[in-house]
Formats: structure tokens, sequence, C-alpha cells
């Protein structure tokens, strides 16, 4: 009879609940994936393996604080806390785009580096992986202007004129943007700039 896998999600739980080698295995299924996602950003192997580690340091915690609440998903939620790891590697051994976050909140200037390395590259088009998705989960008439402004480059009285709204309700659904963007990028815990 042959014996059928145990989801991770029922692996998680095993561990929550008190058995080690349920972690342990969770490990063993995903290692080769993760250390390899790790590696293709770092291209070190030393830094991969701390990386890795520190990986799983943060999955252990984030389940014995009893926070992980993504079931099913367990793969991607440690993808996540790796991808955030590797750029944090890079913004302590400043190889990042710098980014200066006074005055407005403008989460897209930092995709406007043009003299951009291999590295820097594959960053960026993380970013820009990463926000399309976040973006998405934005209400239409916010994502609408915020798509018209960022993207398109419209002026707020072509926004105005292009929906059929006041200037002053294009500059607030811009607004709620970018504020529920803020709101959106902290659930998910992704680091999209230095």
């Amino acid at each position: 009879m042959e014996k059928t896998k145990v989801t991770d999600a029922i692996l998680v739980k095993d561990y929550i609940n008190g058995n080690e080698l349920a972690l342990s295995e969770l490990i063993h299924r995903h290692q080769q994936r993760i250390y390899s996602f790790i590696y293709s950003k770092v291209f070190d192997k030393d830094v991969s393996e701390d990386i890795f580690q520190d990986t799983f340091i943060k999955v252990i915690n984030t389940l014995k604080k009893g926070k992980y609440n993504e079931e099913g998903k367990f793969l991607p939620w440690v993808m996540r806390i790796a991808h955030n790891l590797v750029i944090d590697h890079f913004r302590r051994n400043k190889r990042m785009p710098k980014f200066d976050n006074s005055g407005d909140f403008n989460i897209f200037s930092v995709l406007s580096d043009s003299g951009l390395n291999a590295e820097k590259q594959i960053i960026k088009d993380q970013i820009e992986t990463d926000l399309r998705e976040v973006i998405r989960e934005l209400p239409e008439d916010q994502l609408e202007v915020l798509t018209m402004r960022i993207y398109k480059e419209m002026s707020f009285k072509e926004i105005s004129e292009r929906t059929g709204v006041s200037i002053n309700t294009a500059l607030g659904r811009m607004r709620y943007a970018l504020i529920n963007l803020r709101k959106i990028i902290e659930k998910h815990n992704m680091v999209l700039t230095n």
C-alpha cells in the first residue's frame, strides 16, 4: 500500500502542537527549492546557507508565536521570508538603490534607477512583480487613478476629465490608494525599498 503524502498544512499544525519531526520534514521537503532560490539571487554558497538558516529561524519563531495563518500556503510564505532576507542582505551591503522616504510616500521611485547592474535588475524585477500583485488588491476606483497617474503619467486634471470626477476626488483616490498600498505591503510583510 502506497504511503500518502502529508500536506504542509498538517505538518505545520503538528509542529505547532509540539512535533519537532514535522518541522524537519517541512525543511527536508522544501530545502532544495528554497536554497536554490536564495542562491540564484546572491550567487554565494556561504551567504545562501546563512540566509537559508535565517529563513527557518524566522519560520520557527513565527510558528512558535502562533502568528502563522496562511494555511495551505506554506512554501510561498517561506519563499517570501527568504526573498525579504535576500533584500536585507543586499541592503546591509549597500548594494541596493537608495530610497529617501522623506516627503510624499512614493514606492515607485526605487524603480527609476537607470544604472542597474544585473543584481539590481533582479531586485527591480522582483519589486515590480510584487507591486503588480499588491496593486490588484486596491479598490477599482483607486486602482484606476493610480494606474493613470503612475503608469500612464497623466495629470490629475487629465484623470479628472477621463474618469468624470473632480480633481479633488481624483487626488483623494490617489491618496487612499497609497495609504491602502502601505497597509497591503505591511500585511504581506513585503520589503520593496531600502
